[in-house]
């Protein structure tokens, strides 16, 4: 038995894939960030670097169980996935300034 109507499913393949988009984009950048990070030996960074792909991979779970989740719930789901992404970006551009202005003082 479906929780979500057929216009719901369209919506939330619509919403899956915009996620999704937003997901990969920062795990490519977190492969540079990681690769610079290696190649200048910043540790704090690489350490940031690893729980950040743990939060990639939390992103994609919550992502996964949307499609059982009942469409009453699914605003304040998606809420906290927006969220959650919000703040991985936004740490991946920390992480990418800190490396800037350590290859900048080298």
């Amino acid at each position: 038995m479906s929780t979500t109507t057929p216009a719901a499913s369209a919506t939330l393949k619509a919403y899956e894939d915009k996620v999704t988009a937003q997901v990969q984009e920062g795990k490519t950048k977190l492969e540079q960030l990681e690769a610079k990070a290696k190649e200048q030996g910043a540790h704090a960074q690489l350490n940031a670097i690893n729980t950040l792909k743990s939060t990639r991979e939390s992103i994609q779970r919550k992502v996964q169980d949307l499609k059982t989740t009942h469409e009453s719930h699914m605003a304040r789901a998606q809420t906290a996935i927006d969220t959650d992404v919000a703040a991985f970006k936004a740490r991946i551009e920390e992480l990418s300034a800190q490396l800037k202005g350590e290859s900048a003082k080298k």
